[in-house]
């Protein structure tokens, strides 16, 4: 059986930061939002509201919940989510939690992305 996706409220940023940064207050907090620190970068998802305008980032995305938890032994969850937006030719940025996945698409292509995943099998809720 296929998850069942949500469209979250709001609209996200993607961004960028110096490795070296300390972690910034506004970049922890809201529903959503992901830190990664790499050896290169510092990324940070979050509300595109709370970005300060210095920052370098990419506003304008819309983030899709995967119904889950899923169990770690269960294998191409993501994928079969990400293969349709792909041939929609939709961009996305995922991420992922312990018991989840989130898929990131430019607000601009949610549409296309809603009706890729229908078109696919999914429920796609929006709205909460």
């Amino acid at each position: 059986m296929l998850p069942a996706l949500s469209v979250l409220p709001g609209e996200y940023a993607v961004c960028q930061l110096s490795p070296a940064q300390p972690l910034p207050g506004w970049a922890t907090s809201g529903e959503l939002f992901s830190v990664t620190r790499a050896p290169d970068e510092l990324s940070v998802v979050c509300a595109a509201g709370q970005v300060p305008a210095d920052v370098k980032h990419t506003p304008g995305w819309a983030a899709l919940r995967l119904h889950g938890p899923f169990d770690f032994a269960l294998t191409g969850i993501l994928a079969g989510v990400l293969n349709p937006l792909h041939a929609a030719g939709v961009g996305i940025f995922a991420l992922s939690t312990y018991d989840t996945d989130y898929v990131l698409v430019q607000a601009a292509q949610l549409g296309q992305a809603v009706a890729a995943l229908r078109g696919a099998g999914y429920t796609v809720h929006e709205g909460r």
